[in-house]
């Protein structure tokens, strides 16, 4: 075997050799839009993302890509269906071999039971008294309805989802909660006082991903007396205030009396010397 033969038969076998299959495979859905994600990086081959369902045909998303994630929100359709992903590594010098490209299989993944419930929105909110109403709105999906108005969290979920309002006193860290499977919570609280809540989706019948994402926390800003704002320093200090002007209504006549009289004792002894003269 001559030199050049034996360099030619090294390239070629050096060429053919299968690429790496991916890594680290994994699902990432919030409302139902789902990310595969997986590494590494590729370089001199390429990756394909096959989706295969328990029922449905085996569909292809990011064909021939150099990225490490995919967006295969619209090949999961059925959300109930459990799903397995295929990332094929492809070399483009052997794309048109008859062999399936090496590939690696992710974990399971059923949308249904797995997203996670993303921030519910708070539209509206007020205190009036001793009722406390909050209004929100749940989060879209992905997914539309025949007229292109996008599916909310609750019109996929149905009775399976429920909602809970985390109430409590402004500047206080006791909690307390109540559920609802609406889109509004009137509570009773304590008139005259300040409270601070937030809004979070629940699945009671899953074992995991059960909590969804809490809302912001939002704060009512009702009228405040000057004890519930400041405390009892302020009412210290207006307690020597108030001291201090009863004190000076009842001592400032006195001396003015004692002060007038006085003058006018010493008018008349002044009176009494120039009649004396």
């Amino acid at each position: 075997m001559t030199d050049s033969t034996l360099f030619c038969f090294v390239f070629k076998d050096y060429e053919e050799q299968p690429p790496p299959t991916a890594v680290n495979i994994t699902w990432s859905s919030i409302n139902f839009k789902t990310i595969l994600q997986w590494q590494p990086k590729p370089s001199g081959y390429f990756y394909t993302v096959e989706i295969h369902g328990q029922t449905s045909d085996v569909k292809r998303k990011c064909i021939l890509t150099s990225e490490t994630e995919c967006d295969v929100t619209d090949v999961l359709g059925n959300v109930k269906e459990t799903y397995t992903a295929h990332i094929l590594s492809v070399n483009p010098a052997v794309i048109d071999n008859f062999e399936e490209p090496p590939f690696a299989v992710s974990e399971k993944f059923t949308p249904y039971s797995q997203t996670v419930i993303g921030k519910p929105e708070i539209k509206d909110y007020s205190q009036k008294g001793s009722k406390l109403n909050v209004m929100f709105k749940d989060p879209l999906t992905p997914y539309i309805f025949p007229n292109g108005s996008f599916q909310s969290i609750q019109d996929i979920f149905q009775h399976d989802l429920e909602y809970k309002l985390y109430y409590w006193k402004d500047q206080s860290s006791g909690k307390k909660d109540v559920t609802t499977k609406s889109r509004n919570f009137e509570v009773n609280i304590d008139s005259g006082k300040n409270y601070c809540f937030y809004v979070q989706g629940i699945i009671p019948s899953r074992r995991e991903n059960r909590n969804g994402q809490e809302s912001m926390v939002l704060c009512t800003s009702g009228e405040k007396n000057i004890l519930d704002e400041y405390g009892t320093e302020v009412f210290i200090i207006l307690a020597v205030i108030a001291v201090a002007v009863i004190t000076l209504a009842i001592v400032l006549p006195v001396v003015l009396c004692k002060r007038k009289k006085a003058k006018k004792a010493r008018a008349m002894r002044e009176k009494e010397l120039l009649n004396g003269a």
